[in-house]
Formats: structure tokens, C-alpha cells, sequence
């Protein structure tokens, strides 16, 4: 299995400045984002020791990190607009 990096910067980097700007003055933006971090970084963890973790809950939570992706992304495109 691959390990790849999903910290938001790096699979938006077009919209570094905005994550950072957003983070800052969204308290809604940064919470999710929080939570994607933290994610991200259990998932990442999981992966790199190869722990057994049960397929229904390691999908789970990849499932969980996609979604929360969609709404950092979706809050970083109508910030773009504005």
C-alpha cells in the first residue's frame, strides 16, 4: 500500500495563502480543518506501522478525510470568488 501526503497545503498548494488567510479569520474553516489534520495524521500513522486496523474502520475514517477535504476545498473555492 502507498503512503501519500494529504496535508491540505500540499494537495492545494494553488491555495496555500488562502488556507492560511482562511485558518485565521474562519473559525468554522479552521475547526475542519483541525479535524482533517488530525485525521490525516491517524490515517498516515496506521499506514506507516501497518497496525492492523479493521478494513470497515480504516475505510471509515479515509472515507471521513475525503469528506472533509470536499468541504475545505468547496470553502476555499467560494472564498476564491469572493
Amino acid at each position: 500500500m502507498g503512503i501519500s501526503n494529504h496535508e491540505l497545503h500540499h494537495e492545494f498548494p494553488q491555495h496555500s495563502d488562502l488556507i492560511d488567510r482562511l485558518s485565521e479569520q474562519d473559525a468554522h474553516f479552521k475547526q475542519q480543518l483541525k479535524e482533517y489534520a488530525k485525521l490525516d495524521k491517524e490515517i498516515y500513522a496506521l499506514e506507516r506501522r501497518d497496525v492492523p486496523v479493521s478494513d470497515e474502520s480504516f475505510t471509515r475514517m479515509k472515507s471521513e478525510r475525503a469528506h472533509l477535504k470536499d468541504q475545505l476545498y468547496n470553502a476555499l473555492l467560494k472564498a476564491a470568488d469572493d
